[in-house]
């Protein structure tokens, strides 16, 4: 268990950020300031501005103002902007790291490559792609004589709210698409994770990005409904919980307004009878208990078959028990903390639900020794249990796997897909034509085979209540436009 402290103290140019950046200024927050918790220790680590709805507006009003702009410009002018602001999150990629790890508990280990240089690849993808597109092509008409010009053109101005558990990686799923098709974002980050996003800020004014193109927006949940139902935003582009989605959804639904949401899962591992049941639990480390489980393509539900159901048990328990929980600023630790109290809570009430309905806890479930200031939970094996069981139907979004036993591939299938989501999933086995085909089957909208990581190049989303619309790779850009076609005729004669 990993128990040394954190960095003596977080400058107070990163940390003491009492005002939020709208319309390419910073503004003191109309509703004032407030601290920012550390999960890991339960102390401020800094404080920030807090918008009102006269900032969203406000920021809205830059954002049209600018699109005209922003939109016009040649897609070789927004890629040389884009690249500019890449340089400058670069520049700041350790500190944006830093505050990620003081403000939701992500191991540093992982907030270096995944939250500091992770999203510079992304941005520098996107100014990349738009270079080599075609916006306006002619094509021969079908059923008549003459042809029809389609271009596309941006989609307008785009509200992104931005989740905490990877709050820069996942702003920028939205921000570079969206920029790099021209058209300006406002955007709020989580209220537990609002220092790093005012770093992002810092680094579009640095890279000079025209006043509107960029505002980052604080605020509490009003503020996100505020926002979304604005009417002067054209497009809604949302991560975190699906109840959060469907309610975004509604008002979208309501509005006629284009809208993305990234959503819940609750994926499932199908550990195949040929696997190598050591690779198999080295490999969920990562798969299934990344961020102390705090990522929504989390394979948490572990199909394995009944015939070699122990070993696959011993196995996972022998690999959990080797992550070291502590201090997410010591490079030992693999396990940080939850985000809140009131969540470890309620992933602990969950599990005594699961006992009390039979389930066995094999390791885990508790408080670990030595960590009673942060929001700690011993990452947990629970055996003896089904696809029925809450516990493993609901998006716990923390470090607790359900392994469940099957007879036949068709079962595990069914299994699988027995769920209200289907964002994420893995399969584990030997022969890669075998996992190609059973992937095939899976309701969802992404399977890594012996392994899980998403790829900057490929549509990644969810199925079912695991939301609607396609982040990253050619895909993630064509959300950020409208297409128009223009039908043409050959001249009388």
């Amino acid at each position: 268990m990993s128990t040394t402290s954190a960095p003596a103290a977080l400058s107070p140019s990163i940390t003491e950020r009492d005002q939020i950046y709208v319309a390419g200024a910073w503004r003191t927050g109309g509703a004032g300031s407030r601290p920012v918790l550390s999960p890991a220790t339960g102390q401020p680590v800094g404080s920030v501005g807090v918008s009102n709805t006269d900032d969203v507006d406000a920021a809205v009003a830059a954002a049209r103002t600018a699109l005209t702009g922003w939109a016009g410009l040649a897609a070789a002018e927004r890629s040389a902007v884009l690249h500019r602001l890449a340089d400058e999150l670069s520049a700041r990629a350790a500190d944006i790291a830093t505050l990620v790890t003081a403000q939701n508990g992500m191991p540093i280990t992982l907030s270096v490559p995944a939250e500091g240089h992770g999203p510079v690849e992304i941005l520098r993808y996107y100014a990349d792609l738009i270079l080599d597109e075609d916006l306006e092509t002619r094509r021969p008409a079908v059923g008549r004589p003459g042809s029809t010009v389609v271009r596309h053109a941006p989609i307008g101005v785009v509200a992104a709210i931005v989740p905490w558990n990877f709050p820069q990686s996942l702003a920028m799923f939205k921000l570079a698409p969206a920029l790099a098709a021209g058209c300006p974002v406002v955007m709020k980050p989580a209220p537990e994770t609002p220092l790093d996003a005012l770093l992002l800020a810092d680094a579009a004014h640095a890279a000079g990005l025209p006043a509107g193109v960029l505002s980052v927006i604080p605020g509490d949940v009003e503020i996100g409904r505020h926002l979304v139902a604005h009417p002067g935003v054209d497009k809604v582009a949302f991560t975190g919980s699906t109840a959060a989605g469907r309610e975004i959804g509604e008002v979208c639904g309501r509005l006629l307004r284009p809208v993305t949401l990234e959503l819940g899962g609750k994926s499932a591992a199908i550990v195949l009878d040929d696997a190598d049941m050591t690779s198999m639990a080295r490999g969920l480390a990562s798969a299934s208990l990344l961020n102390a489980g705090q990522t929504c393509y989390s394979s948490t539900r572990i199909l394995v078959p009944n015939s070699r159901y122990q070993e696959a048990v011993d196995a996972i328990v022998s690999m959990v028990g080797s992550m070291p929980i502590g201090d997410p600023f010591d490079a030992a630790t693999r396990v940080g903390p939850l985000i809140s109290r009131t969540q470890r809570d309620r992933v602990m009430a969950a599990i005594a639900e699961a006992t009390a309905a039979g389930a066995r806890v094999a390791t885990g479930g508790e408080v670990p020794d030595g960590l009673p200031d942060g929001n700690y939970l011993a990452p947990t094996v629970l055996t003896d249990l089904d696809n029925t069981f809450a516990i493993a139907r609901q998006e716990l979004f923390a470090p607790v796997l359900c392994v469940i036993g099957y007879d036949t591939v068709e079962e595990a299938i069914s299994i699988a897909n027995d769920s209200d989501y289907g964002l994420g999933g893995t399969i584990w086995t030997r022969d890669e034509e075998r996992a190609l085909d059973l992937a095939r089957t899976i309701e969802t909208g992404a399977v890594g085979i012996n392994f899980f990581s998403l790829d900057i190049g490929a549509p990644f989303g969810g199925v079912k209540a695991s939301g609607l619309g396609r982040e990253l790779g050619p895909e993630g850009l064509g959300v950020y436009r409208v297409s128009q076609s223009i039908y043409l005729r050959p001249p009388r004669k």
